[in-house]
């Protein structure tokens, strides 16, 4: 995350950045001071640590609609899966929790059409786990939406919104586009997982996953 000294400095309670306040909570500190002409700074923000990364993620889990507290028993689920490499377990899970998301978040909006609704509690998910999550990082090949590294593998995922049935797309650009490339490293195993979701059930409708490298 990017802003600059301005920002950080808000201290209008009603009219405070996002930015700003996740810095002055502590939520967020200074990975990088950039001066870029003599008194204007551009600062890198990130976590202080993988604790506050993980609570704040939780916290935020109920902003998007999860009910945090009856899946965190399920947070195992996630471990287990991705440990082992069970990919229908992971999908099983995943159903579960779109499935937890109250129907009277879609009313009257059009949020089921985007795919950043879904990717946010996708990521806030994971990263609440403590996992190393990392998303739209660019290499030479383009933008993966995101990808986790656990257990020395790499799980790289591609999202999709579909209108009602599965494509395939999201697996087959992950392919096409070699993003494993990045991620080639000495005994870690690289798996791309397309996860596609339905405007009309609101669903997980397919998560295919290959193994790369």
């Amino acid at each position: 995350m990017s802003t600059d000294h301005q920002l950080l400095g808000e201290f209008d309670v009603g009219a405070i950045g996002t930015e700003a306040l996740l810095f002055q909570t502590g939520y967020l500190t200074i990975a990088k001071a950039e001066e870029l002409i003599p008194g204007i700074w551009h600062y890198e923000l990130t976590y202080p640590n993988a604790e506050v990364e993980s609570s704040l993620n939780r916290a935020l889990l109920p902003a998007l609609g999860v009910n945090a507290s009856s899946l965190a028993r399920e947070y195992t689920t996630i471990l287990k899966a991705l440990k082992t490499c069970n990919f229908q377990l992971l999908e099983q899970h995943l159903k579960t929790l779109y499935a937890s998301i109250p129907h009277y978040w879609y009313r009257k909006n059009n949020i089921k059409n985007y795919e950043g609704h879904y990717a946010s509690i996708f990521y806030s998910h994971f990263a609440a786990l403590g996992l190393h999550v990392t998303v739209e990082e660019a290499s030479v090949n383009g933008k993966v939406d995101m990808a986790i590294q656990f257990n020395n593998t790499t799980f790289i995922f591609e999202f999709k919104v579909v209108d009602d049935k599965p494509l395939g797309n999201a697996l087959a650009q992950i392919k096409a586009n070699n993003y494993a490339q990045k991620y080639v490293r000495e005994g870690w195993a690289i798996y791309g997982i397309g996860v596609e979701f339905s405007k009309v059930q609101r669903q997980v409708v397919a998560l295919e996953a290959q193994k790369l490298g």
